[in-house]
């Protein structure tokens, strides 16, 4: 027998001992495969919540202004040189007190000459008045004395509220700001001397949509915050304007906050939330467990470790939940999570959050 033949029965002599030795293990490792698929659970997982009624406030929320409760620009309702400043600006006045005075000798002069006028025309009217009942004089001329000191009364009775608007004073208890003259300056109409603020109530200016305006109340409380500020402020709304922008299709709104702590500054802009109802037992699952539908919408609920599927009606929305108003129950377990891979009695393994 030559070497070459002897080394081949010798290399099939080794791979039928290896198959032998072999054989056994393998028969072994497909009898564990078998039992590991036959292990496999075949139900989907999926995440669930358990339907419990609660109550829901349905908010709207929107951007507004803040507004002083009352504002003027202080004017001179005359023309002429202020004498005298009485404010300092950025304080508080008190309502009547005299803020700045302006120029009236001229007017005070003119009164005087009015009031010696009104005098002898007095005296005038009552000599043709006796005259005029012995018939020394017609009863014209008697009553063209009485016009004339009728006039000259009504004269004077000018001039007196020409010298009243010389003094500019508050009308109201507010925050007087910057100044724009100086004393000696000349003043008209048109002319701003300050700004007069009251601010322990401010307004707030915003405006919602208008399927809205029917539930918008007065009395209505809002929550508000401005920038620059982490605190949550309080207001009620007070006015509602009738009508609807055609422009914008929106209703201004107009509240009112106390302001007595001056942190709330006219002008600012204001994050507003507004409470439009509080529903006292709503059902709300998150978005996401809704499938829309050619005829509607439905849910999956697990009832004996199946999904079986529901039709619902959907009410208000929020930016994560949804309200079911018809079609589920308290206590009912809708599917969350896999929705779109789930199909009418499919096994399904729940856990509950």
């Amino acid at each position: 027998m030559s070497k070459r033949t002897r080394t081949i029965i010798i290399v099939i002599i080794a791979v039928i001992i290896f198959v032998i030795a072999v054989s056994p293990r393998l028969g072994l490792f497909k009898a564990e495969t078998k039992a590991a698929q036959a292990q496999i659970d075949p139900r989907v997982p999926v995440t669930a919540l358990v339907v419990t009624p609660a109550p829901f406030e349905n908010k709207i929320n929107s951007t507004g202004t803040i507004l002083a409760n009352e504002e003027i620009e202080l004017r001179s309702e005359i023309v002429g040189q202020i004498t005298r400043i009485f404010f300092t600006e950025g304080t508080r006045v008190k309502k009547g007190n005299l803020l700045v005075k302006i120029n009236d000798d001229e007017l005070k002069a003119q009164l005087l000459k009015q009031v010696s006028q009104k005098k002898l025309a007095e005296d005038i009217v009552r000599r043709r008045k006796q005259l005029a009942e012995n018939n020394y004089i017609s009863t014209e001329e008697y009553e063209r004395a009485e016009n004339d000191f009728r006039a000259i009364d009504a004269e004077i009775k000018l001039i007196k509220a020409k010298i009243d608007k010389t003094e500019l004073r508050a009308p109201f208890d507010g925050e007087i700001g910057l100044r724009y003259v100086s004393e000696g300056s000349f003043v008209n109409s048109s002319t701003r001397i300050a700004n007069l603020q009251s601010l322990t109530w401010v307004k707030i200016d915003f405006s919602i949509p208008e399927k809205y305006a029917a539930i918008i109340s007065k009395g209505s409380p809002i929550t508000f915050a401005v920038a620059g500020s982490d605190a949550q402020f309080t207001g009620t709304i007070y006015a509602v304007e009738p009508k609807i922008d055609p422009v914008t299709r929106t209703v201004q709104i107009r509240a009112r906050s106390e302001n007595t702590r001056g942190k709330l500054v006219p002008g600012a802009f204001a994050q507003v939330q507004l409470l439009l109802e509080t529903i006292p037992d709503a059902i709300m699952i998150p978005s996401e467990a809704v499938i829309p539908e050619l005829q509607g919408q439905k849910v999956f609920v697990a009832v004996d470790g199946k999904a079986h599927a529901k039709k619902v009606t959907t009410g208000l929305r929020t930016d994560k939940l949804v309200q079911v108003t018809s079609g589920l129950s308290a206590g009912d377990t809708v599917i969350t999570t896999g929705v779109m891979q789930l199909r009418p009695g499919m096994p399904v393994n729940v856990v509950v959050k």
